[in-house]
């Protein structure tokens, strides 16, 4: 039976370190289009589906408003998002793309090919890898969030 106080035997830690690694991988990529890894998550989010209150953001990223405000007051000072409140509920802000924001995506178009050379997984390898990280993912926050452990 392995020592299972071996950094080797740490799940934790071999996703961290990947995560790590991917993030890293992204850095020259995203630098050419003067983004950071979260910006160009929220940019992600908003290419899907733009005009989103920051609060379907906030979801989607699985971050808190405290951690998303900077970044996307920081999108738009570089012109790629505007935040408006909504008339009918000043407790909403919704954030658009501006046209800058809309063509970074063109810009983009080779990250998405070159992070998936970076990973080394086949098409296959990594629909299940995305599965089974979206299971642990959900497995770890229901764990979290019961008053059980």
């Amino acid at each position: 039976m392995p020592d299972e106080f071996l950094l080797d035997e740490q799940a934790c830690f071999a996703l961290y370190a990947a995560s790590r690694a991917v993030t890293d991988a992204y850095r020259p990529l995203l630098g050419e289009l003067d983004l950071t890894y979260p910006q160009y998550l929220v940019l992600l989010v908003l290419w899907e589906s733009d005009a989103r209150p920051v609060k379907e953001i906030g979801e989607a990223l699985h971050l808190d408003y405290g951690t998303l405000s900077p970044l996307l007051k920081r999108l738009e000072a570089n012109g790629l998002v505007t935040r408006v409140r909504l008339p009918a509920d000043e407790r909403t802000v919704v954030i658009s793309l501006t046209e800058q924001g809309r063509a970074v995506r063109t810009r983009a178009a080779g990250v998405p090919s070159a992070i998936g050379c970076a990973l080394g997984l086949g098409e296959q390898e990594r629909r299940e890898l995305i599965t089974t990280l979206r299971r642990l993912t959900a497995s770890a926050a229901a764990y979290s969030n019961s008053s059980e452990h």
